[in-house]
């Protein structure tokens, strides 16, 4: 877990971290059963905050799964008055790794 916080504050710079980070790490940034759940979410809803994806942690836990996920370029995330928005980056992520997405997301959870 740490290799994901330590590179992702690495990139903190790039224009888009989703070019910087290489597929090993995109493995472990999938791999996590909240994170994961999180992107299946976010696929079929387009656009939500962590209260609509019902996810099984607290909310600080919730917020940490986001991070990790924006700062390895998965999602992007947008204020709404209070409320902050994700989506996942789905045309991104084929263009970094194409079919990459499609195969996780036809995973079961």
């Amino acid at each position: 877990m740490d290799m994901l916080n330590d590179n992702a504050e690495a990139r903190d710079d790039a224009a888009d971290p989703l070019d910087a980070i290489e597929l090993q790490e995109m493995l472990l940034v999938l791999g996590d059963p909240v994170r994961f759940k999180i992107v299946k979410g976010l696929a079929r809803l387009g656009e939500a905050n962590c209260t609509r994806l019902d996810l099984p942690v607290s909310k600080s836990t919730a917020t940490h799964h986001f991070q990790v996920l924006r700062n390895a370029g998965v999602i992007s995330t947008r204020n709404e008055g209070t409320a902050r928005l994700s989506t996942l980056r789905e045309r991104e992520m084929e263009r970094r790794f194409p079919g990459f997405l499609k195969a996780v997301l036809q995973q079961q959870d």
